[in-house]
């Protein structure tokens, strides 16, 4: 089924998974980019569908109901043509979208340190489950409990602090290339 394109081809959807501050949308956008696939974004999918921020949407409506709406719009994004979605961190967390994740295509997690995520979401308001007395406390307390679930993705790639978006999609194109039922090198 060659189109004669050189390069790489996305055979399945490649789901980025991990915590806030990981690089889940620009790592994906560089990405999407180098194998010519779609880029999507399930939290710009809830903000548009709902006119809402996301901290708007918690604050308002809930985290539960926030969460059933990203599971409706994942579900939604992943029936299209194979693209690299990024995702909320806590999407992965519930089971309904690990098994959509799984049936469509791969979940590839972002592994960042602590520190370094602290470093990049420090500074940012736009996160409200750090809107507590203590950001970083609670940052860590997500890191712990959220990274066991992470690693159950099929796929993962460690960024190094000091790692440039491109490095870090280089090396996750690495590890996708391992898997040519996601991904075919042409």
């Amino acid at each position: 089924m060659g189109s004669g394109a050189e390069g790489p081809h996305l055979r399945r959807s490649v789901v980025l998974v991990g915590m806030m501050g990981s690089g889940k949308t620009a790592v994906g956008k560089a990405l999407a980019a180098r194998v010519g696939a779609p880029f999507l974004d399930s939290d710009a999918a809830i903000e548009e569908a709902a006119n809402a921020s996301i901290a708007e949407i918690f604050a308002r409506d809930g985290e539960p109901f926030f969460r059933d709406r990203e599971a409706e719009v994942i579900a939604r994004l992943l029936t299209g043509p194979p693209a690299i979605l990024s995702t909320g961190g806590g999407a992965y967390l519930a089971e309904r979208n690990r098994r959509a994740i799984t049936d469509a295509g791969v979940a590839l997690w972002l592994d960042v340190d602590l520190e370094t995520l602290w470093d990049r979401v420090r500074h940012k308001d736009t996160r409200p489950l750090l809107r507590t007395a203590d950001p970083r406390g609670t940052l860590a307390s997500l890191y712990e409990k959220r990274v066991p679930i992470y690693r159950l993705a099929d796929l993962s790639v460690r960024s190094e602090p000091g790692f440039s978006i491109e490095d870090t999609a280089s090396r996750a194109l690495d590890v996708l290339a391992t898997r040519p039922d996601i991904l075919e090198l042409s």
